[in-house]
């Protein structure tokens, strides 16, 4: 028995050895620059002009809420029935709940059906200039008198995805919503994140327009990408230590559970 035991020792030490230098390894590769997980690490106190929130544009297959009030009620009752069966497919459903969404659909050619009025051309026109167009149209056709015409949005929504604790998609009912909320919304990035490099997509005038930001940095506030509109994409990528630790992770994982086996027979043989 003492025998077995003096040469299975040698064995067992090499075995230790293995695990102790995978720790080290994992625990090396798993180290992050602090000052890189720091957002804005560059200001110092004082202030700074508050970023401008973009012009919300109507687009094709946007959702709308158009409410229409007026001295007879009963008159604008009829304006108030929203019309989803527009457009191929009728009512939109939303995906987070069981609810039918109601409103008025811009179909492909840009265009609302609107009560009384037929064809509406919505989309290129902000909120603003849809309502002052249907306010005039409804005057000129004497259908209401003192109309007070509200436009929303019903489907203002931006998705966050990568190294956040919560990748999700955020519908926002006040249709204003910066980078830094929609984040926040999603659990806030990882210790993995790569602050300094986070990506933007949006649908611009039919094309898909990317932007890269630096949340290190306070010139952050100064992008026009800062307060997001609706159908926005935020991507957040992983750093080299997120990459490194899961690659290393691959490779020495099974070195680990081959020294931890090995350790085991050891330990069953010297116990016999």
């Amino acid at each position: 028995m003492g025998y077995r035991m003096i040469t299975a020792l040698p064995r067992l030490w090499q075995a230790l050895r293995y695990f102790c230098v995978v720790l080290i390894l994992l625990a090396s590769v798993s180290c992050v620059n602090t000052k890189k997980a720091v957002y804005f690490s560059d200001q110092k106190n004082g202030s700074f002009a508050a970023p401008t929130v973009p012009k919300l544009v109507i687009q094709n297959n946007d959702l709308l809420s158009i409410s229409v009030s007026s001295l007879n009620p009963e008159a604008s009752a009829v304006f108030n029935q929203a019309n989803n069966n527009n457009a191929p497919g009728g009512a939109a459903t939303s995906t987070s709940t069981t609810t039918t969404a109601t409103g008025f659909l811009v179909d492909g050619n840009g265009n609302i059906q609107f009560p009384f009025l037929g064809q509406v051309k919505a989309a290129g026109l902000t909120k603003d200039e849809l309502k002052d167009h249907l306010t005039k149209t409804l005057l000129d056709k004497k259908l209401l008198v003192d109309p007070i015409v509200t436009v929303r949005f019903l489907n203002f929504k931006v998705t966050v995805l990568g190294e956040v604790a919560h990748p999700t998609v955020v519908t926002v009912p006040s249709e204003r919503i910066s980078l830094l909320e929609a984040i926040g919304l999603a659990g806030d990035l990882t210790i993995y994140a790569k602050r300094d490099n986070v990506l933007v997509i949006r649908d611009e005038d039919g094309q898909k327009v990317t932007h890269r930001l630096n949340l290190n940095s306070t010139e952050l506030f100064n992008s026009p990408y800062f307060y997001l509109k609706s159908n926005d994409v935020v991507y957040v990528e992983p750093n080299k230590s997120k990459v490194a630790s899961t690659g290393r992770a691959q490779l020495w994982l099974p070195i680990v559970f081959s020294a931890l086996s090995l350790g085991v027979i050891v330990v069953d043989r010297l116990t016999r």
